[in-house]
């Protein structure tokens, strides 16, 4: 197997602001950032939206513990202008959506599609 498998996980997620790197190394220093990340994840989102998010970010652990480097999760806000354009791509009217190797699309938390999705295509590119 050349490269991971792709596994793209649209979602709304939480969002922080940032400026550039040296700014940011100033905001640091003074110690002034940070309440204001802090407030802007856990504000960002409703309380179902982040309950949401977790167990996507539990699920998304339990896969490199299952197949490491076999796997490249990438996470995509809704709200973003990539959000909306995968979105329209796919096809996905609700979220989350997990979309397997470009292809395979599986909508809400239960990741049982996705999971078999995944051992699917690792099996396939296994056995080329």
């Amino acid at each position: 197997m050349d490269k991971p498998l792709e596994v793209e996980i649209i979602a709304y997620a939480p969002t922080a602001y940032y400026h550039c790197q040296h700014c940011e190394l100033v905001w640091e220093q003074t110690g002034f950032s940070k309440g204001v990340r802090q407030e802007q994840i856990s504000n960002g989102l409703p309380q179902d939206l982040l309950d949401e998010y977790a167990t996507i970010s539990d699920w998304v652990r339990r896969l490199f513990s299952q197949y490491c480097d076999r796997v490249m999760i990438k996470v995509i806000d809704a709200a973003s202008v990539e959000g909306v354009w995968k979105s329209l791509r796919y096809g996905v009217r609700r979220y989350p959506a997990i979309i397997v190797d470009g292809h395979d699309k599986s909508i809400g938390t239960n990741f049982s599609m996705a999971d078999a999705s995944i051992a699917r295509c690792l099996a396939a590119a296994l056995a080329v």
